[in-house]
Formats: structure tokens, C-alpha cells, sequence
């Protein structure tokens, strides 16, 4: 049934809610500062909040990676887990959550182990689903970015990944969604690689498989901070966390509004999100039936 176009739709993009950054960036402790994440808290519930209250509500809300900010073994991971779960178990139940790996939760070279532990927590770290004659793909982006320790993984992610597209050219859907914790790139498709994007060939190769797929648009976390650029029609799109900011962007969510035509999608400010739910425009595009 979910193969059929059935109208435009909506839904919530988040990522980096990260409890425990706001501390160990304040104290200039990154590996072990992270001790508090009360901040966080807060400001995980007010996403919650905000997207509880929005009519219509969203198809679903997925959270785009670095979920905490304890990597793998370390000693405040367990309780950061648990005090985000409490914050999460409040989302409506009529608004599934999709979760997406990020570095820190099974580590910047993640191993079997590290991948494991994430999937009984939170679920397969890359699965796909459709929603109204679009088809969604989640990545773990760990396994471009560094798959030294379980090649294996890799080269499993890879296959499964061609099957998927196959399938979703078979069924004919309107588009294809990625989403992934790593951006391809931030700004430009040609940029030196860093930490923050994919390095330069890796990232070649995936544009090019997503451009011939005919996926429209990539959405991703991990910058901290709103950026974006095009390849060849496909959009890349980064949204700021909803945890702490490492530039000018305010704590906030990304609202998608999927048409029979395009992708449109806008970073909200969490208070704006609250106190002002989503602008008309963007409700007129809901409203229009094909």
C-alpha cells in the first residue's frame, strides 16, 4: 500500500541532540567533560514538545545521528542513553521515530562490537522504509568514513544498498530520501575533505550512484551548524543539531514537506517551532491533493 503516491505529506528532521557536548565544549574537555547534560535534556524535551503539538502531525521524526555524546566504553554513555530514551518516549505514538548512527554512537572506526550494542539500543543502523510512494534509505555513514575494523560491514552495506535502489526503480517511486549522520559535503561537492564531510573519492563514488539512482536529496547532521550545496540534482542538505551549536544557527528542527514534484524543507529555531508551529506556506503545499 505504501508503494502509492497518496499526496503530499511532512516530516521532522533533528539531529545531534549529543547529551554531554554542551559541557565538555564549555570546559575544553571533549573526551571526558561531559559529566552533565542537563542543558541537553531541555532542550530535547522542548523538540519534543514542539513536534507533539503541530497539526497535522508529521509522518515521523528522525533524529540524524550523535543521539549522546559518550563514544563507545566510555563512563556516562549508559546514563546519556537512558535520559534521552525518557526524553524520546514522550514523542506522540501516532509519530514513529527513525534513528540514525553517528560517530559517537559506535565510534569515529566502528568495530562489530560498537555496531552491535547501537542496533539493541536503537535499531539497524541502515534499513530502508516507504511512506506514500517515496522510499526513505537510512545509512550508517561510519562505514564510508572509516570501516577499518569491520570491512566486512562495509562491503555488506554496499550490496544491500544496490538492492535497494533496485527495488525502489522497479516500483517506480516518486522519490528517494537519504538520510545519513556524515554530510557528503558541506558546501561544494568538490571540497577538501575533513572531519566533517566524507573524504574526496569515497564521496565521488556515492554521488555518483545517488545521482544515477535518481535520489533527490541527502539530509545529515553532524556539522553542528546549517549548510547545503547541490550535485548534479541532488540535494545536500545539513542541519544544525538540536543539542550544542558550534556556529551562528539557533537549537532547532527541520521541517520537509514532500510534494508530488519537489522536496521543500526549512530549519525552524525550537521557539519558533513551539510558539508558531509551521508557516502557512508550507501548510498550503500539505493542503494541495494531486
Amino acid at each position: 500500500d505504501e508503494y502509492r503516491w497518496k499526496g503530499p505529506f511532512y516530516f521532522i528532521q533533528g539531529a545531534d541532540p549529543q547529551f554531554g557536548l554542551m559541557k565538555a565544549w564549555a570546559v575544553g574537555d571533549t573526551n571526558n567533560g561531559d559529566d552533565e547534560w542537563g542543558e541537553e535534556i531541555k532542550l530535547a524535551e522542548q523538540a519534543v514538545q514542539a513536534i507533539n503539538k503541530l497539526n497535522p502531525k508529521p509522518k515521523f521524526f528522525v533524529l540524524c545521528g550523535d543521539l549522546i555524546h559518550g563514544m563507545p566504553g566510555t563512563q556516562w554513555r549508559k546514563d546519556q542513553e537512558q535520559d534521552l530514551k525518557n526524553v524520546l518516549k514522550n514523542t506522540d505514538q501516532d509519530i514513529p521515530l527513525v534513528f540514525v548512527s553517528g560517530n559517537h554512537d559506535i565510534g569515529n572506526t566502528p568495530t562489530r562490537e560498537t555496531i552491535d550494542n547501537y542496533c539493541k539500543n536503537w535499531g539497524d543502523d541502515y534499513f530502508s522504509f516507504w511512506i506514500g510512494g517515496v522510499f526513505f534509505l537510512v545509512l550508517n555513514s561510519q562505514l564510508y568514513f572509516d570501516s577499518s575494523k569491520c570491512p566486512e560491514l562495509k562491503q555488506a552495506q554496499d550490496v544491500w544498498l544496490n538492492e535497494q535502489l533496485a527495488v525502489a526503480e522497479k516500483h517506480k517511486c516518486k522519490h528517494i530520501i537519504v538520510f545519513q549522520h556524515i554530510p557528503l559535503f558541506l558546501r561544494k561537492p568538490d571540497e577538501d575533505h575533513d572531519y566533517f564531510n566524507l573524504e574526496k573519492s569515497v564521496r565521488q563514488e556515492i554521488m555518483e550512484k545517488f545521482h544515477k539512482a535518481g535520489i533527490k536529496a541527502v539530509f545529515s547532521g553532524h556539522y553542528h551548524r546549517n549548510a547545503g550545496g547541490s550535485y548534479r540534482g541532488l540535494e545536500m542538505v545539513v542541519s544544525s543539531a538540536i543539542g550544542c551549536q558550534l556556529g551562528e544557527d539557533t537549537h532547532g528542527l527541520r521541517v520537509v514537506v514532500v510534494t508530488d514534484e519537489k522536496i521543500v524543507h526549512r530549519y525552524y529555531s525550537l521557539n519558533e517551532l513551539s510558539s508558531q508551529g509551521i508557516e502557512k506556506e508550507l501548510l498550503e503545499m500539505l493542503a494541495k491533493q494531486n
